[in-house]
């Protein structure tokens, strides 16, 4: 069984494939403008978030190219391997799926054990995040141990390394690429915002609300990445 899962291509891994081979038939030919997302996903059969994930892992292997305002063009012939694309990282649309199954039973856990040290660590952690986007940077190390913190007081080690580690995978290439066209100041405004909900929930010892605020948050943070028009 793990030997199957090893060796299974990713959803987003397929549609490139796809669109790859429409490239080698001459489809789609060099310098040519892509059809807009939208519509080369129902030609494709595929949902809008899938094919962005494609067009992000062919952009990483140099097939295509991005251009903000302007569309999606084909750069380079398709004469890579298929499997060019297989290391660059889990898929976004489930690594936010997973995240929001694990941290939104975590965040239950941890509003019942919530203590007011706990509490007042994730105020802090909060409050150095609201600093950080008003300095103009990125609060990524603060927006980890918010979640991170959250998971520490459900009291589970394997639960807090688990949450950690899905997070990290935001790191990852196709990751990575995903946030520099769609991750804004805005974007980061928006999602202290959620964090905000989320602490409110605790602070008053409502662990359904925490939960459905979490699962709100990460849903989001997936619309913002897979959903939101490039900048």
């Amino acid at each position: 069984m793990n030997g199957f899962r090893t060796n299974e291509r990713r959803l987003y891994q397929q549609v490139a494939d796809q669109i790859r081979a429409l490239i080698q038939t001459g489809d789609f030919r060099l310098g040519q403008r892509l059809p807009a997302e939208r519509e080369l996903a129902q030609q494709l059969g595929v949902s809008r978030p899938s094919l962005r994930e494609a067009l992000i892992a062919l952009e990483i292997d140099g097939t295509v190219e991005i251009r903000m305002g302007s569309g999606i063009y084909v750069v380079a012939t398709a004469d890579r391997k298929s499997g060019g694309s297989g290391s660059i990282g889990e898929s976004p649309v489930e690594l936010m799926e997973a995240r929001s199954a694990l941290e939104g039973a975590v965040v239950v856990s941890a509003c019942a054990r919530m203590t007011p040290e706990g509490l007042k660590a994730i105020r802090q952690v909060l409050d150095a995040m609201r600093q950080e986007i008003a300095e103009g940077r990125k609060p990524v190390e603060q927006d980890r141990q918010f979640h991170l913190t959250i998971a520490l007081q459900a009291g589970n080690s394997v639960l807090t390394r688990l949450v950690g580690e899905l997070f990290d995978e935001r790191h990852s290439p196709i990751s990575t690429q995903l946030r520099e066209h769609f991750e804004t100041p805005d974007t980061w405004g928006l999602a202290l915002g959620e964090h905000e909900a989320i602490y409110a929930a605790l602070e008053a010892r409502d662990p359904l609300l925490a939960q459905a605020r979490m699962h709100a948050h990460l849903d989001e943070s997936r619309r913002r990445w897979l959903d939101s028009e490039p900048r």
